[in-house]
């Protein structure tokens, strides 16, 4: 079934040409403020420096990430229109919206896995549980009244808390959002008292004590919250789920500058300064071959299909 995504990946081959001819556009599937944004935007001046054109970002957010996926999968295939995608775009969405118009494997051909993002579990500091089996302890006393938000149904928040509910043998209210800004807005403000995101976008909020953190979702303790347990040390053996950010092109889009692009990126990201902002971000810079992230997406999106099956996770239309 992905054979066509495979084969543009072994295929890729070298020419000297000119490419960038024009301003190149980033479209991000998420409002301005999100994880995925605000990497987006530390990569684009940089690209802009490499290529002498200007790149931009262009968010295209609704419906859980999949009209910017489905926008930037229509785009003309000349490496003039790039998507930063996340796991939740390329690796479940199909699985959990059965009248999406595109497949993103299809859809799409890979170019670098850019950054692994970790993720924190995040608590209103009014909610009433210092730590994961608190909480755990907590919801089962007052099952489907805690309300937890999310950037949208399907996406990685979304998953890895429905994923926690399974595992827990708890139940909380899901509360989606149009990205991952408003939800964090929210629970700043203690409208919703839980969310699962990435460290990008919630460690200066972390650190000012506006909300507090439960644990991390990764395997292991992050560098920048050395004091938070994992989820698995909190109680929950197993448990882990880091999320990632690439970037990816509309499948048709020439070889030649599939590579020249991939090339460029993995230069650019070699930058101490790039690499520092983003560790400080709480998220790892990767750049990887197009080869190794197609292959890792089609394993992953099989992964979360057996998941999704399994756990019975809806998503609310």
């Amino acid at each position: 079934m992905r054979a066509v995504f495979l084969l543009a990946l072994l295929t890729l081959g070298s020419a000297a040409f000119a490419f960038p001819t024009k301003p190149v556009k980033i479209i991000v599937a998420f409002p301005p403020g999100g994880g995925t944004d605000i990497v987006a935007r530390l990569l684009a001046p940089r690209l802009g420096e490499a290529w002498g054109q200007a790149v931009i970002v262009e968010n295209r957010a609704g419906a859980s990430g999949t009209l910017g996926t489905e926008a930037a999968a229509r785009a003309d295939p000349d490496g003039h229109t790039l998507f930063m995608a996340t796991m939740g775009n390329m690796t479940a969405n199909q699985h959990l919206y059965p009248k999406m118009t595109v497949d993103p494997l299809r859809a799409f051909a890979p170019i670098t896995k850019v950054v692994d993002v970790h993720f924190v579990f995040l608590a209103n500091p009014a909610l009433p549980a210092k730590g994961v089996r608190e909480l755990i302890e907590l919801a089962k006393q007052r099952p489907g009244e805690i309300a937890y938000g999310s950037s949208g149904p399907g996406g990685a928040p979304h998953l890895a808390m429905e994923l926690f509910k399974r595992r827990a043998g708890v139940d909380l209210q899901h509360v989606p959002y149009k990205g991952s800004a408003p939800s964090m807005n929210d629970l700043i403000g203690g409208r919703v008292m839980l969310t699962m995101d990435s460290l990008v976008q919630y460690l200066p909020h972390i650190r000012a004590g506006r909300l507090k953190a439960l644990a991390v979702l990764g395997p292991k303790r992050s560098a920048l919250l050395p004091e938070v347990p994992t989820i698995a040390e909190s109680g929950l053996p197993g448990y882990a789920l880091t999320n990632w950010f690439g970037l990816l092109a509309p499948a048709a889009t020439p070889r030649e500058t599939l590579l020249k692009v991939n090339q460029d990126v993995l230069r650019v990201l070699k930058h101490d300064d790039l690499q520092k902002k983003i560790a400080d971000l709480g998220a790892d810079v990767v750049g990887n071959s197009a080869e190794e992230f197609g292959t890792a997406m089609l394993a992953e999106s099989a992964q979360w299909a057996e998941i999704i099956k399994a756990a019975g996770i809806r998503v609310e239309e």
